[in-house]
Parts: structure tokens; sequence; C-alpha cells
């Protein structure tokens, strides 16, 4: 049985691995701003964004969600680089003949990991999400790449409530208004009531949509329908105007309750856009567990000394650490063309470097 007991060796591992990653937490996320300020100056300047604005919205919420996206780089880095500077010390060398196992020296790297996950995932749950909400309004105030698209959004049919059935032909952003509109109403099966409309124009100060010469039939047991008609009515249903804009950007700025909630409404009323509900809930838990495999990792790949120095193993560490992140993001288009659910998808990343892990691990030096 391995005594994990704290000792010093483990507070001098652990000290050099939460250093060391956030010193390269600040260099490379320094790089990444100082590329976004050159490739984004023409827009700052072009929609005449004020400094204050630049800084505290947008850099300062910037820098936790690119912190928590490239945190698999970071720790691979970290881990890759003091371990081989002290395998080339021969300290890894010393620590073993010290009689010290190597599945005992795993431990601080293992503990650090478990840090390093926890802050991700405290990042993923709480802070990302409000600063990510700052952030994208801000790129759609003063940025091109985020301003909000005006275009058409083609036959929607969503069930909004149990028996409630709700289908546009088309809805158009710029004026917010629905084209043949129609609203159904089904018991047991069968059909209650059904109201149709030229347009369905949402009124903000109401919450409620306008219906543009509706006409509604009420179905009875007998022969006798009611038939109701008009050329304006204001109705109230459990769809409002931003379930028309919600993508891939917006689902970053809702918390974990509201996106469970979001996701829960989706399946209900058999939205498409649910998948990137689904893709962001997993990504936030998956993305943390990451820290645990690729320590392993890159403990297994620079614990042995190396002739050429530890310029090999960082370049290594640096290639499977973007492979990694490239990986996690191509395992989003399995969900997106309906190949995986996002439960799966999201995971198979971890799951194949895990294998690598575990086979890295059994040929480590011990």
């Amino acid at each position: 049985m391995i005594d994990i007991r704290p000792k010093k060796l483990d507070y001098y591992i652990m000290k050099k691995f939460i250093l060391t990653f956030f010193m390269a937490l600040v260099l490379i996320i320094g790089i990444v701003i100082i590329f976004d300020i050159s490739e984004k100056i023409d827009d700052f300047v072009a929609k005449n964004a004020p400094l204050k604005l630049i800084v505290f919205d947008y850099y300062l919420n910037f820098v936790p969600y690119y912190v928590n996206m490239f945190s698999p780089l970071f720790v691979f880095i970290t881990v890759i680089f003091f371990t081989s500077r002290m395998a080339a010390n021969s300290e890894i060398v010393a620590i073993l003949s010290c009689g010290i196992s190597y599945h005992r020296m795993m431990v601080p790297y293992i503990a650090s990991a478990a840090l390093i996950a926890m802050l991700s995932l405290g990042l993923n749950l709480y802070v990302i999400p409000k600063s990510n909400e700052i952030r994208v309004n801000f790129e759609r105030e003063y940025l091109k790449n985020g301003k909000k698209s005006d275009k058409q959004i083609d036959n929607l049919h969503y069930q909004i409530a149990p028996g409630i059935f709700v289908y546009v032909q088309d809805f158009n952003r710029w004026n917010k208004t629905a084209h043949d509109f129609t609203l159904e109403h089904v018991v047991d099966n069968k059909l209650v009531s059904k109201t149709t409309a030229e347009t369905a124009q949402w009124d903000s100060t109401k919450q409620a949509w306008r219906l543009k010469n509706y006409f509604t039939r009420t179905y009875t047991d007998g022969l006798e329908n009611y038939i109701e008609k008009g050329a304006l009515k204001d109705t109230v249903i459990d769809l409002s105007i931003k379930d028309f804009y919600m993508n891939k950007k917006t689902v970053q700025t809702l918390s974990q309750r509201d996106l469970n909630d979001l996701i829960r409404i989706q399946k209900m009323r058999g939205d498409a856009s649910v998948m990137y509900s689904q893709i962001e809930l997993h990504t936030r838990f998956a993305l943390p567990f990451s820290a645990f495999i690729l320590t392993i990792m890159g403990v297994s790949l620079s614990s042995r000394k190396k002739r050429g120095g530890i310029g090999l193993n960082i370049g290594v560490g640096i290639a499977l650490s973007f492979s990694y992140i490239l990986f996690l993001k191509f395992s989003e288009m399995f969900v997106l063309t309906n190949t995986l659910p996002a439960s799966i998808a999201l995971w198979v990343p971890n799951i194949l470097f895990a294998f690598i892990a575990a086979f890295l691990y059994r040929r480590a030096p011990k």
C-alpha cells in the first residue's frame, strides 16, 4: 500500500508544478492577447470602442475563457518542462534510488492535477458563463465577427409545452417577425384547437406575440366547431425572442442551472439547437478531467534522462497537447452530424488519451 502522507518531496514537486503552470499560463496568455489585439485593433478603432470597455469588458473576460480552453496545453507543457529538468539534473534517479517508488512519486503530480482540475471546473461552472456574457455582448457591439445575424430562420417546429406545438415557416431576426405562424393544442392525440396567422411579431414591452390576420378553430366532440378570426391579437406563449437567437455563443453565457433547464426545454421542443447546449454541458466537465490524463502522460514521457536535453520532450509535449485540443474540437463534429451523442463524443478524446497515458506509464522507467 502506498503511503500518501505529505513529505518534503511532495511539497517540492507540487511547488514546481503550480509555479511553472502559472508562469506558462501568464506567458502564453500574454502572447495570445498580443496577437488578438493586432488582429482586432482595426475593429476597435472603426467602432470607437472605449479603452475602458476594451480592457475591462473584453480582455478581462477574455482571459478566463482562453485560460480554460488551453488548460490542457498549460498542464502538459508544465509537466514536460519541469520533469525533464528534474531528469536532466538526475533528481528523478535520486528519488527512485532513495527507495521511493515511481507510483509514490506520482502522488504530488496527481494532487497538483486535482487542484488544477478543480480550478478549471470552478471556472467552467461559476466564472466563465458570467464573463462570457460580458465578452459576447462586447463582441456584438464592437467586433465584426460578433455581430448579430439578421438572416431568416426557416421551418421551425417546437413543442413549447406538453401538447402545445408551434410552427413557423420563417423568422426574420431584423424585424422580429414570424411568418405563417401556427399554434396547435393537442390532448390525448386529438387536435383541440388550431390558430394560424399571417405573421406574429414580438412585442418586447408586453413580452407577447402580436398575431396579424389570425384564424382560430376550436374543435368539439360534436359536429359544431367554434371559429374566431380578426386582424390583430396578442398572445402569450412559452416562446420568446431569445429562443430564436440561441446558438453556440449564447449557451456559453448560461449558468449550469440555466443550461440544464435549457437542455430539458429544447429536448421537449425537439429543438435541433439542443446539440450546442449538450456540447457546452459535457465540455465543461470533460476538459477539467484532462488534467489527470495529460499529467500522467507528461511524467511518463519526460522522467527519463535524454542525451538531447529537454527540447525534444517539450516539442513532443506541445504536439500532443495541441492534438488533444484539436481532437476535442473535432469531436464536436460527431455531435453536429448526429454520429454520436454528446455524452459520448465529448469524452472520446479523454478515453483515447487515457489509453495512451496508461501505455506510456507502463513503459516509463521505474
